[in-house]
């Protein structure tokens, strides 16, 4: 398929973004992954001249936007509060620009569960789920899904809390382990196959779908351990070619689009081995920027370094500011 081509930079002066609060860390269970992203943030916008600043936290950037201290944010707050709509509410109300997707977009897809309501509804596929409230006949859930299946906490991120079950002596632990976490849970059919990933990247007109990428594991799953630890996982970019590739940007694109995610971020897909179909997992609105992220690989496929990638999501702060 044809490349995305993105128009050149808009800005060349780091001076238009004023002061740049990067929020990083918080208090939710990826604490350590945002603040290793963070930094990474943080040194590519003051490599390229930007007055940024790190902060960690909620609480702490209120207080510096109370004292005038920032004049945008580079939000890399990942999971909780950086990503279910709280933080975009407040600096919507503050009149602060910032990067990533506005209350709705942060919110919906925060929350697994109602992104996949909204997906089937418009007819876009996902994995067979069960929502399971408190008090929930899980076997009775685990049954009308079938074996093999995945249980989640519905609002983390980073492959916090997941487990896979084989078989009905696993699910209980499975369940246990989830419910640690705030939420309701989700139940999911496990797809087995291919686990692939598309970053999302606005221009300030319209949003691209950069090229697919398939994760291949040196273990069974591609766990919390595979994705920030371990060195030896392998990242295929492009993860297809053809009309496959076109098709899983097509539908990634429409899934972000979809939640009322907007400025940049990712979509999670898994291709089934056995009918090579597509099911959407998640979307992420803050995604990672570590060594091991994804983005951040996928716009290294089209010519996007580092730098130049924090510079063009930075760049969409100016377009908010305007609006």
């Amino acid at each position: 398929m044809s490349e995305t081509v993105f128009p050149p930079q808009k800005v060349t002066d780091p001076a238009r973004f004023g002061r740049v609060a990067v929020l990083m860390g918080g208090t939710s269970s990826e604490r350590e992954v945002s603040l290793d992203s963070g930094r990474n943030v943080l040194a590519a916008l003051r490599a390229r001249g930007v007055d940024a600043q790190a902060v960690d936290g909620v609480t702490t950037l209120v207080h510096e936007l109370q004292a005038r201290h920032f004049d945008r944010v580079f939000n890399i707050l990942h999971g909780g509060e950086g990503e279910n709509g709280v933080l975009q509410g407040l600096l919507e109300g503050l009149g602060v620009p910032y990067t990533g997707s506005g209350v709705l977009g942060s919110a919906l897809a925060m929350d697994k569960i109602r992104t996949k309501q909204v997906w089937l509804s418009l007819g876009l596929p996902t994995p067979r789920y069960a929502r399971l409230p408190k008090g929930a006949d899980v076997h009775a859930a685990a049954r009308e899904i079938g074996l093999p299946l995945i249980v989640k906490p519905s609002c983390e991120g980073s492959s916090v809390g997941v487990s896979r079950v084989f078989d009905e002596a696993g699910l209980d632990s499975a369940i246990e382990l989830a419910a640690r976490y705030p939420g309701e849970l989700l139940m999911e059919q496990m797809v087995v196959g291919d686990e692939l990933t598309v970053g999302i990247l606005g221009d300030g007109t319209t949003h691209h779908a950069l090229p697919s990428i398939r994760i291949v594991p040196k273990g069974e799953w591609y766990d919390y351990n595979a994705k920030y630890i371990a060195e030896d996982t392998q990242y295929l970019c492009p993860g297809l070619d053809g009309e496959a590739e076109a098709e899983i940007r097509r539908i990634a694109l429409a899934a972000f689009l979809a939640a009322g995610c907007s400025g940049w971020g990712r979509v999670d897909v898994m291709r089934d081995r056995a009918s090579g179909a597509f099911y959407l997992l998640e979307a992420n609105t803050a995604p990672g920027m570590t060594g091991h992220s994804l983005v951040p690989k996928a716009a290294a496929q089209l010519g996007i370094g580092f730098e130049e990638l924090c510079w063009r999501i930075l760049e969409q702060t100016l377009e908010v500011a305007a609006r």
